[in-house]
């Protein structure tokens, strides 16, 4: 008899399952220093706290490859919390604004269309000030389930 998954139920087990998760993607965790700040069902925030000797380009300014990467990161955790594993399809990202080097940036991400076999997303990318620096649209595929992640979960 296989073991059976259990899905997790606690809102709170169910936040530091997804941080676990994603503490072993060496890219988020290690290189960029990405941190999820916050985690509910369809929704996520993440901030990095951008180092001006690694992040900023030939000009001194912070290089648009990372804001991109941090747009990534947010729409992976964000199909996390609804029990999706997933690659990205398509991105668009419409840039507003810089920060300044030495700033904590965040996303705020939220799904829009959750299918069998892909989920939307939207989210925002904002500098310290609260000033708005850039959208994005994101269609993911989903490659596996995390089934011990439910999901619809409250809290």
């Amino acid at each position: 008899m296989a073991d059976e998954i259990v899905q997790i139920t606690d809102p709170e087990k169910i936040r530091q399952h997804i941080r676990d998760i994603y503490s072993k993607n060496h890219f988020m965790a290690d290189y960029f220093h990405i941190h999820i700040d916050e985690i509910h069902c369809g929704s996520v925030t993440v901030s990095l706290k951008t180092d001006p000797s690694k992040h900023n380009n030939h000009t001194g300014r912070l290089h648009g490859g990372v804001l991109v990467a941090l747009a990534d990161s947010v729409t992976g955790v964000t199909s996390a919390s609804v029990g999706a594993s997933v690659v990205t399809v398509s991105m668009t990202m419409n840039f507003i604004r810089n920060a300044k080097s030495g700033e904590t940036i965040r996303v705020t991400s939220h799904i829009t269309h959750r299918g069998r076999k892909t989920i939307v997303i939207e989210a925002n990318m904002y500098d310290e000030e609260n000033h708005l620096m850039a959208n994005i649209l994101a269609t993911m595929m989903v490659m596996k389930p995390f089934p011990e992640i439910p999901e619809h979960w409250e809290g």
